[in-house]
């Protein structure tokens, strides 16, 4: 076994809280979707179960694997990671349309006396409504992204292990509020019609591609970090930066554009009909 494989198995980590909180949201899911399954099961059927799983396993795998780890040698795993927690793990959770399975999932005590009239607050619902509306969701979105990629932001990031986990929590609740419009999980309402929500992804696809040539064009390094560090597997500091753009470049651009043409296709629909 290389040095390298070895470096990487032992990168794995499995820490206590995350793993707590990863299966106990799946068991309340599945609590959940089981009973709306046998009743509703036009609404929830086996995939809104499949999506769920996944996205919370790779929210949690974005956390716990060696990409964490690595994040701080290559900053091309630090995209990738940031791809997993911002553009795949939450989109998939929203697929599942959680909100009404988590609530019945849980206990009927918690649910009947805690959540149900905490929910119910004209208060809590006016807060909700603001912040999934597009235009919050898609400035906080790009406001998280361009912030924490800031060098100095970055570079504390990286060194406080603090900052590193508000910066990752604030990368999975900007990315809630972003897809949250684009998906509109049921039972909620659209704030705009359907078709505004094509400028709003293809403007946040250009957004996305600016930050990501800044990375593939830039001849010196960004980050002062990852020009100190050893050259992991060869790979040179400013060949890790043009690397790191090329996947935010390719991989934000397909999970921007793939709702487009997918919300394109829906508008279209009744006029072929």
């Amino acid at each position: 076994m290389s040095d390298a494989t070895r470096a990487i198995l032992a990168s794995w980590s499995v820490e206590f809280w995350p793993a707590l909180f990863a299966a106990v949201a799946i068991t309340v899911y599945w609590r959940g979707w089981r009973g709306l399954h046998q009743s509703m099961g036009r609404r929830f059927p086996r995939w809104r179960l499949a999506s769920f799983i996944a996205g919370v396993s790779v929210c949690w795998i974005a956390l716990a694997s060696p990409l964490d780890a690595f994040a701080g040698l290559l900053l091309q795993v630090h995209m990738v990671q940031h791809v997993l927690l911002m553009m795949v793990g939450p989109p998939l959770i929203l697929l599942a349309a959680p909100g009404i399975p988590m609530l019945r999932g849980l206990p009927h005590t918690i649910r009947r006396d805690w959540f149900g009239p905490f929910l119910a607050s004209p208060s809590v619902r006016r807060i909700f409504h603001f912040l999934t509306h597009p235009v919050f969701g898609w400035t906080t979105f790009v406001i998280a992204t361009w912030m924490w990629h800031v060098p100095a932001l970055y570079e504390t990031a990286i060194r406080d292990s603090v900052w590193h986990e508000i910066e990752h929590a604030m990368f999975m609740a900007t990315a809630f509020l972003f897809w949250w419009p684009v998906i509109q999980p049921w039972p909620s309402q659209p704030v705009w019609p359907r078709w505004m929500l094509l400028p709003y992804l293809l403007a946040a696809d250009v957004q996305n591609t600016l930050f990501s040539a800044i990375y593939v064009f830039r001849e010196s390094p960004i980050y002062g970090t990852y020009a100190a560090t050893p050259h992991l597997l060869g790979i040179s500091t400013l060949d890790d930066q043009s690397a790191a753009g090329a996947i935010m470049w390719v991989a934000g651009s397909a999970v921007f554009l793939v709702p487009v043409a997918l919300i394109i296709k829906q508008l279209l629909q009744p006029r072929l009909a």
